[in-house]
């Protein structure tokens, strides 16, 4: 386990962007350990509320407690962000904001088994509404399919080497821990070298990405949002890699509900950076919502 304490990504930046208000209603797509909930919840005071939602029950175990002294001011629905209108049944938001990819928790818990840092399962659900582990997805698809998914989601160009490679080690009944994934990787591009990322970088995000359908609820939160935002209010989206980011900007760009308001993301600076490395790969997009389009 890391003792790294967890560190909210572009917390102060990503709220003074949703532009909180007293007595407004706001939506927290990815809760993680509540430090954007938190956040929005001061700055709206006195009665400014948070429906926030997390896939990973352990998340909102962990923060249901840290988050009681708001009262009924905070609403918590376990669901993935997809799923988004079931929590709202029916209301619209002021604002909302979704802090995309895996939390620093998730990773550093190596039951979760979505590091190669730390031996355990291979797992990578983010959620129990997810089925299928990694272990059961690499043994279910066949070598190409595999291969395909290295490549369209890790855009790791030596995707057919290492999907053989892991099948390989599946034969040998070497496929059940992260390390052996980390391994079957480290055959074909070497094994790390100081200072440098880790060579099984690519293949854990794929796999990982997969497994939730990362992708997938992405683009169906976007596609759902212009319908439960009012008038005016914002959207803050913060990716972690380009496949996200790549998303996010054609989407605000391309749907009239939108105006986006970043014409270029907005990234962590050398600060924040220096003192949380996972934040370093961070773009965040805003956009406000049109009047009278996109409506239901």
């Amino acid at each position: 386990m890391s003792d790294r304490p967890h560190e909210t990504v572009l917390l102060d930046v990503a709220c003074d962007a949703l532009m909180p208000r007293a007595g407004g209603l706001y939506l927290d797509c990815t809760l993680g350990r509540g430090g954007h909930t938190r956040g929005i919840l001061e700055r709206s005071a006195p009665d400014g509320r948070v429906i926030a939602l997390d896939r990973d029950p352990a998340a909102l175990a962990a923060v249901r407690e840290a988050l009681a002294e708001f009262g009924d001011r905070v609403e918590l629905h376990q669901l993935p962000f997809s799923r988004a209108a079931e929590a709202l049944a029916g209301r619209t938001v002021d604002g909302v904001i979704a802090d995309l990819g895996v939390s620093s928790p998730q990773l550093d818990d190596p039951e979760r088994g979505m590091s190669f840092r730390h031996e355990g399962p291979l797992d990578m659900r983010m959620g129990d509404d997810v089925d299928e582990t990694a272990y059961d997805l690499v043994r279910r698809l066949k070598d190409d399919a595999l291969a395909d998914v290295i490549y369209e989601y890790g855009e790791e160009r030596a995707s057919r080497p290492i999907a053989r490679s892991i099948k390989r080690a599946i034969d040998e009944g070497a496929m059940e821990t992260t390390k052996h994934l980390a391994d079957a990787v480290h055959r074909v591009l070497g094994w790390p070298r100081y200072g440098k990322p880790d060579t099984a970088t690519r293949t854990f995000q794929a796999l990982r990405i997969a497994v939730n359908d990362e992708l997938g609820e992405l683009e169906r939160l976007l596609a759902a949002l212009p319908a439960l935002v009012n008038e005016g209010g914002r959207a803050v989206v913060i990716s972690f890699h380009s496949l996200e980011d790549r998303i996010v900007k054609h989407t605000l760009r391309d749907e009239p509900a939108w105006q986006v308001v970043t014409k270029k993301p907005v990234e962590p600076d050398e600060a924040e950076g220096e003192r949380n490395p996972r934040s370093r790969s961070a773009k965040m997009r805003v956009a406000v919502r049109r009047a009278g389009e996109g409506e239901p």
